[in-house]
């Protein structure tokens, strides 16, 4: 999906004035590069604009993020007077395939590669940073479920585009096998208002399970009532609807069927398209003719992959904020998972890589 991938260009010079530039230019990578942002400017994909100059998408990605964050000073920062970077751009090519051929690594394992491939050595302050502008990410790698197909992405995306081309009179959810009758809309079920894309799973949070660092003068000790919750929270987190969190008695099939009900009550008025794992009370025939019932689409993820899941990041954060927290009951804890949850669904920035990715907004409408 990448090669269809557009970014918008802050244009921060007039196409004179970068018409200009590009005739007075006489240094081949500065040539390059603002020839890149004129065919961004004309109307290239980020593939195309950069294959335009023989370089990579992901080169061309970093390029255009620094025009557009500081325009002509960001996108050629060395090409002027004073001291030359330590890898030049061909360079800096190979070290990038050479770090992706070898991932993930160690910052010191880095510096060493860096060392003997190149002759140069950066200050380890400063290497991070050199890191990250070449578009690397410092994080905890995930590792990958022997079940998860190699090409999950692609399913994923097969099978959304299915569903948002669904023909409306036909059951929704409804597989070979399935018994006939009952998939049709129920009465007084409205789908016509568009289409709320939602990621749905479970997670058990527990407020005396610790997950961040904090600040002590003695020693890092909390007092308090060790409480427990039973059930598990459930969450719908609605890009474009109301986002909802339950506290079912468990997840069988009727309790997941009784969720369901209520993210139909919380958005009436549209279609419905969820996203979620396999766990066997989502994939029974049970569940999704009821969800048929209420014009609820769903979309299975690729087993193994719940990292295609925004929904995920969301129960991370919600764990991290909650865990330092003092309750005296199950219900103040509830309350307080029902309130953070709320908060942090109304941001989309959970699901910002997965929508550029896998969602055309178009067919919402």
């Amino acid at each position: 999906m990448s090669s269809d991938r557009r970014k918008d260009v802050v244009r921060h010079l007039s196409d004179e004035d970068l018409d200009r530039l590009l005739t007075e230019a006489d240094d081949p990578k500065v040539v390059r590069r603002l020839t890149f942002v004129k065919n961004l400017y004309e109307g290239d994909t980020l593939e195309q604009a950069a294959n335009r100059v023989g370089k990579s998408e992901s080169t061309g990605s970093r390029w255009a993020q620094r025009w557009n964050e500081g325009g002509l000073g960001q996108l050629t920062p060395n090409f002027g007077d004073g001291r030359p970077p330590k890898l030049g751009e061909d360079e800096q090519e190979e070290f990038l395939e050479l770090l992706r051929e070898g991932q993930p690594w160690k910052q010191q394992k880095i510096q060493h590669l860096l060392n003997e491939e190149f002759d140069v050595e950066y200050h380890p302050d400063y290497l991070s940073t050199f890191l990250r502008e070449l578009g690397l990410s410092y994080s905890i790698p995930r590792t990958k479920r022997p079940s998860r197909p190699d090409d999950a992405e692609e399913i994923l995306d097969e099978r959304l585009d299915e569903a948002l081309a669904e023909d409306d009179n036909q059951p929704h959810n409804k597989q070979e096998g399935d018994e006939e009758g009952g998939w049709e809309l129920d009465d007084d079920i409205c789908t016509d208002g568009g289409t709320v894309v939602g990621f749905f799973d479970a997670s058990h949070p527990q407020p005396w399970d610790n997950s961040r660092r904090m600040w002590y003068v003695d020693n890092p000790h909390i007092e308090r009532p060790l409480v427990r919750i039973d059930e598990p929270a459930v969450g719908f987190y609605a890009l474009n609807g109301e986002s909802i969190v339950s506290f079912p008695e468990d997840q069988t099939k009727e309790r997941i069927c009784d969720c369901l009900e209520r993210i139909r009550e919380q958005n009436p008025l549209a279609g419905i398209l969820l996203v979620l794992d396999n766990l066997f009370s989502h994939t029974c025939e049970y569940t999704r003719k009821r969800a048929s019932q209420l014009g609820i689409d769903l979309v299975f993820l690729p087993v193994g992959s719940p990292d295609l899941n925004p929904i995920e990041s969301v129960w991370k954060s919600l764990k991290w904020e909650l865990s330092p927290l003092i309750v005296e009951s199950a219900e103040e804890f509830r309350a307080l998972v029902s309130t953070v949850f709320e908060r942090l669904t109304a941001r989309v920035s959970f699901a910002g890589n997965w929508i550029k990715q896998f969602l055309d907004l178009q067919k919402l409408s």
